[in-house]
C-alpha cells in the first residue's frame, strides 16, 4: 500500500465536489463522463463527480481487457449507482474498432515502436469515445491523472487520457488519492490492486514500465522541488531520481502548451 498521506480528506473532498460543481454551472454543461478501468484515480474521480448530484455517466472502454480490471471496474459502478442516484453507466467495447484500426494502418519494422504506439492508440480511441458521449449529454470530460502522473513523470497519452476538460485530482499525489479513495469508501479491490495504464493487453504494472513505484517518484518530486540532483544521492535514491528527472524531461512536451510560431509583425 502506499505511504500516508498528510491530507484533510475530508475538507479536500469538499473542496473538490464544490471546485466541480462551480465550474459545471458556470460552463453551463449538465454533468459529467468519466472513463472507468478499474484503477483507483478513476474510481476517485468519478466519485467525486457523483457527489456533485449532477449527471455523472460512467463509462467502460474495454480494448482486449484483463477481466480483474473489468471485475473491479463494475463493482465500482455498481457500489457508485447504488450510492447516487444521479449515476448512469455504459460500455463501449472497443476492441473490434482497435483491430480493424491495425489492419488499416501500413505495417512497420519496428516492432517495439509499433507495440507502444498502439497502446497509445487504445487511450486516444478512448478519448474519442468519451468526447462522443460528452457531446450528446452536454457534459464535461473528467480527467483521472493525479500529479505525479500529469506533472511528475508525464505518465499519461497526450491526446489520449491527457484529452480532458478538467482535472479534479491532478492537484493530489497518488498517496493523497489512495487515502480520499479509502475515505469514500470505494471498493477495496481497487484500493489493493497493483496500478496499471492497461494499454498493453498483459499483466505489466505502472512500475515495471516506469521502474519506480508511486511512493518513490512522489519522493523525487519532492526533492526535486528543493533542488537536489541524483548526484546527492547513491544506491536506489540516487537511481529514482534519475527516474524522474529523465521522464520528466522527455515529457515535457506533454506539460507544456503547444509551441506557436509567432510571425512578426513586420511579415504581416
Amino acid at each position: 500500500m502506499p505511504k500516508k498521506s498528510t491530507i484533510q480528506v475530508e475538507k479536500v473532498n469538499t473542496y473538490i465536489v464544490n471546485w466541480l460543481k462551480s465550474y459545471a454551472e458556470n460552463a453551463k454543461v449538465n454533468g459529467f463522463v468519466v472513463g472507468i478501468s478499474g484503477g483507483v484515480d478513476s474510481a476517485v474521480t468519478s466519485t467525486l463527480c457523483a457527489q456533485t448530484g449532477l449527471p455523472t455517466l460512467c463509462v467502460e472502454m474495454p480494448i482486449h481487457q484483463a477481466p480483474s480490471h473489468v471485475s473491479r471496474g463494475r463493482e465500482h459502478i455498481e457500489q457508485l449507482k447504488k450510492r447516487f442516484p444521479n449515476v448512469t453507466n455504459i460500455e463501449a467495447d472497443l476492441t473490434s474498432l482497435f483491430e480493424t484500426f491495425k489492419t488499416i494502418v501500413p505495417s512497420v519494422a519496428v516492432s517495439d515502436k509499433v507495440n507502444l504506439s498502439l497502446a497509445n492508440t487504445r487511450a486516444r480511441l478512448r478519448m474519442t469515445t468519451l468526447y462522443y458521449f460528452a457531446g450528446i449529454q452536454g457534459s464535461l470530460v473528467a480527467g483521472t491523472g493525479n500529479k505525479v502522473e500529469d506533472f511528475g513523470v508525464g505518465f499519461y497519452t497526450k491526446y489520449g487520457d491527457g484529452g480532458v476538460d478538467l482535472s479534479p485530482i491532478a492537484d493530489l499525489m497518488k498517496s493523497d488519492v489512495y487515502a480520499l479513495g479509502k475515505y469514500l469508501k470505494i471498493p477495496v479491490s481497487i484500493l489493493e490492486a497493483s496500478p496499471t495504464d492497461g494499454l498493453f493487453g498483459d499483466d505489466r504494472t505502472d512500475e515495471d514500465q516506469i521502474g519506480a513505484s508511486y511512493d518513490e517518484l512522489e519522493w523525487a518530486m519532492l526533492e526535486v522541488e528543493k533542488g537536489k540532483v541524483p548526484e546527492d544521492y547513491s544506491g536506489r535514491e540516487r537511481n529514482v531520481l534519475e527516474i524522474y528527472r529523465r521522464l520528466n524531461s522527455i515529457n515535457q512536451h506533454k506539460m507544456r502548451e503547444i509551441p506557436v510560431c509567432k510571425i512578426s509583425k513586420e511579415f504581416k
